[in-house]
């Protein structure tokens, strides 16, 4: 498939211009003219890039590239190195942050409710990232939905606040959306899931009433990527496969 018809299939899928982000969403870096063979991972870290690199891979697709807002963008140290890994094997490099984690079929959040088996109904917070709606058995406990989260993610999650409270309505969004905790309260969420938490959380947890849970940045974002790859392989006939490299966070 040539380079330009992907990238111009990526981001009309993803919608890649809608929304208002901290990086260029899109073909970030450009390589060989052709695309074949493609890596998909959560990050553009060295490990990924170096597992592109030794697979004979022609583009890599991640949620979390290169380039953000406000950071150094001089181009040294880890930086140098990633970039030279591309730009040496003439490796293409996707990046599609928020994008991804909205996208109603392929988007983290849609993804990570399909497999929780929570039926999301509605949308809030900042451009809709939010997702709110019912769990797999309306009425459960927090603790036994944190307890689902840690067998589905193989990461036990931090719950804090009332792990008894019935959950009827949850809201998650996933990586580092503890910020939207609030708005998810007022949405009307028993029970409020993200992948990161700040030290505000627990007190907001505490006097509202509604637990939060902080099930891992990475964790919860694996899945965009990895239904971007069955996308790939399925719909456009590419070699396309998904490579978990394992952050703690």
């Amino acid at each position: 498939m040539q380079l330009i018809e992907l990238r111009n299939h990526l981001d009309i899928l993803l919608d890649a211009q809608r929304l208002k982000d901290y990086c260029p969403n899109g073909l970030q870096v450009e390589g060989r003219p052709e695309v074949v063979r493609v890596l998909c991972g959560v990050t553009a870290s060295q490990a990924l890039l170096d597992r592109a690199v030794a697979g004979g891979h022609d583009a890599v697709f991640v949620h979390h590239g290169l380039f953000w807002k406000g950071e150094d963008g001089r181009v040294t140290g880890f930086r140098r190195q990633r970039l030279r890994a591309l730009l040496a094997n003439d490796i293409n490099l996707f990046a599609y942050h928020l994008p991804l984690d909205v996208h109603p079929e392929l988007g983290n959040n849609a993804q990570l409710g399909k497999r929780m088996g929570w039926q999301g109904e509605g949308r809030f917070a900042d451009q809709d990232l939010g997702w709110i709606g019912r769990p797999r058995e309306p009425g459960q406990r927090a603790q036994t939905i944190a307890d689902a989260l840690a067998q589905t993610l193989g990461r036990v999650p931090l719950l804090v606040g009332d792990g008894d409270r019935p959950v009827r309505r949850v809201a998650w969004c996933t990586g580092g959306a503890q910020g939207y905790f609030e708005q998810a309260i007022l949405a009307g969420a028993d029970l409020y899931v993200s992948g990161e938490i700040s030290e505000q959380t627990v007190h907001l947890a505490r006097e509202s009433g509604v637990p939060y849970i902080a099930a891992g940045h990475h964790a919860t974002e694996r899945y965009g990527a990895q239904a971007i790859a069955a996308y790939l392989a399925d719909e456009l006939g590419l070699e396309a496969e998904f490579v978990d490299v394992d952050n703690p966070v």
